[in-house]
């Protein structure tokens, strides 16, 4: 077996309003519908059916902060250069998402931000990619600090 690559992800949120909010009309996935009677909704950037369904299950204790074992980030891939991530912080900052980290891992530039359920979800552009097809390694490169 060898694996094509990651295919979805599936959120619980305790809002679907909101997290459609966020996902849809901030990150800009489009809604390809709904299913258990409107309480879930799949969403796609266009690539493939879906990549993210978000169920609603109401209110639900917060996981434990700090880490722990379990989900820890979703990357979203958000354009193709700096000046794309440089909108992409403008446009949440003016929608009033806080950025809690800026990257740069050498193969990809990250913004660091929190969905409304307070899932770590990381917006980035992706580096040259000869840079990594020349040196594997340098998918693990130390991480450094991003200005925009």
């Amino acid at each position: 077996m060898k694996a094509h690559y990651l295919g979805h992800i599936v959120f619980y949120v305790s809002d679907l309003q909101r997290s459609l909010a966020f996902y849809r009309d901030l990150l800009g996935f489009t809604e390809v519908g709904r299913i258990f009677s409107g309480a879930a909704a799949a969403l796609t950037s266009g690539r493939t059916h879906h990549e993210l369904l978000l169920i609603e299950v109401g209110a639900a204790p917060a996981p434990p902060s700090g880490r722990r074992v379990g989900f820890y980030h979703a990357g979203i891939k958000i354009g193709d250069n700096l000046d794309d991530l440089r909108a992409a912080k403008r446009e949440l900052e003016a929608a009033g998402i806080v950025v809690t980290g800026m990257s740069d891992h050498t193969v990809s530039q990250s913004l660091y931000v929190r969905d409304p359920d307070g899932n770590e979800i990381e917006l980035y552009v992706d580096a040259d990619e000869a840079i990594w097809k020349n040196d594997p390694s340098t998918v693990l490169a130390p991480i450094k600090p991003l200005r925009l």
